[in-house]
């Protein structure tokens, strides 16, 4: 079993060991201070706008795309309890979603497999299922340059998605996949009744499925609900690996700095939340989806303030 002590001592480990009490700084009147991260000098729907644009990649030329149907998690070379605590936490976190979640013995969507090095692992996977990765059908992954970096260097966590592009009347996948064919042996393709810019929301954006590589050594330093909430994000959201997040009050920074967060952020739910709003315009258009979350964020800073006892 693979190094598997270090997540069993994730799990004997709640929560980060409490930093000594200070007094809070002075806060200039001009910030917004959240989570302890300061987004300075910037409006909160500028600073939720350029958020969404760094965390979120989809596919050249696509909306982001969600789960829609059953989510099933599964963790591999794990050992039981530590593999089915993190199954545990991001089922749980697709169901606050409204998702369904697979009942036991369900085929995974959510793979999550841990070695000790993840790039050896993640050149393996590639190379023993190549169809697995790139399945070849407009729009369903990132391309070959990135399935590249999925396979190089050091990342203690390295993720894949895959998502289908879908007639959303007819439940259909909108694009031809290599292969295919219809009763006659001919190749086969979509086609969609529509007219002009309806096209555009009548073709939905749909993960199909998820494979996220942990380098063991590379996250022992985190807690097991700071690693559980890592990978609910990377597991419900088309992730940018590469994505300038480092000023934003997000969990994905916690592999950098564990004092950032124990848990997903505000932030964190008000993007997925928004993402699983029952809105095709929202998720293909990153700016509406950062609106939503500015909305959302603000709503919640008011409720807090109001909730604040008077001094």
């Amino acid at each position: 079993m693979l190094a598997a002590t270090a997540l069993a001592a994730l799990l004997a480990t709640a929560t980060p060991q409490d930093p000594p009490v200070q007094d809070p700084p002075a806060q200039d009147p001009g910030e917004t201070r959240v989570e302890d991260i300061v987004v300075l000098g910037r409006p909160l729907n500028e600073a939720t706008r350029d958020f969404v644009y760094s965390l979120s990649v989809p596919a050249r030329g696509r909306g982001l795309a969600r789960w829609r149907d059953t989510v099933c998690v599964g963790v591999v070379n794990l050992r039981g309890e530590a593999a089915q605590y993190l199954a545990d936490v991001i089922s749980t976190r697709a169901e606050d979603l409204g998702l369904k979640v697979g009942a036991p013995g369900c085929s995974p969507n959510v793979i999550i497999t841990f070695a000790d090095d993840g790039a050896t692992m993640a050149r393996a996977m590639v190379e023993a299922e190549p169809a697995a990765f790139r399945v070849g059908g407009s729009g369903m992954d990132l391309g070959r340059a990135a399935l590249g970096r999925f396979q190089e260097g050091d990342a203690p966590v390295r993720w894949w998605h895959m998502a289908l592009p879908i007639n959303s009347e007819t439940g259909r996948i909108a694009v031809r996949i290599p292969g295919e064919t219809d009763n006659e042996g001919n190749p086969s393709a979509p086609t969609l009744s529509t007219f002009g810019s309806l096209l555009t929301t009548i073709v939905r954006d749909d993960l199909n499925k998820v494979i996220i590589v942990v380098d063991v050594d590379g996250v022992a330093h985190l807690t097991a609900p700071q690693l559980a909430d890592y990978l609910s994000m990377v597991a419900m959201a088309q992730i940018d690996p590469r994505g300038e997040i480092a000023g934003f009050p997000t969990i994905l920074n916690v592999l950098d700095n564990p004092a950032v967060a124990d848990s997903m952020t505000d932030w964190d739910l008000a993007f997925l939340e928004a993402l699983y709003r029952d809105d095709r315009a929202m998720r293909r258009n990153p700016a509406v989806l950062a609106t939503s979350i500015a909305s959302d964020l603000a709503r919640d800073l008011r409720a807090e303030q109001e909730a604040a006892p008077e001094n």
